[in-house]
């Protein structure tokens, strides 16, 4: 089994969601978050952008704050065998993928156990 662990923009939730459930995978969570990317940005054009005032409400200028200030995402995370990793991450890449800064990150970890709440017992991951 693995968990894939998505941060992805909040905008994104309901394509993200309907694809997920059109490919099969159909128990999944989302949650809201903060977060930021590592990349830097050319401190030049920030100072100019911040002075002006004129930050544009898009993925490019959403990614331009990035060194100051952490922007609203969502993390998905979803439990699937092995065999079907590939799957949800193509699923969640086109769904996600805008070509801008900012589009998100998929981790991929492995989970050695689970357990059913209501029965106590180790449950099987379908």
């Amino acid at each position: 089994m693995k968990e894939i662990m998505a941060i992805l923009r909040s905008t994104k939730v309901n394509h993200t969601k309907n694809a997920l459930t059109a490919a099969g995978f159909l128990g999944f969570s989302c949650a809201s978050c903060l977060g930021r990317g590592k990349k830097l940005v050319d401190p030049n054009l920030f100072k100019l952008i911040m002075d002006s005032g004129n930050l544009p409400m898009t993925a490019a200028g959403e990614s331009m704050t990035e060194a100051t200030r952490l922007i609203p995402k969502r993390i998905f995370s979803i439990v699937i065998p092995d065999e079907r990793v590939r799957d949800a991450v193509d699923v969640i890449t086109a769904v996600n993928s805008t070509g801008n800064p900012g589009d998100g990150k998929i981790f991929v970890l492995p989970v050695q156990e689970s357990y059913s709440v209501r029965l106590g017992d180790i449950s099987d991951i379908i």
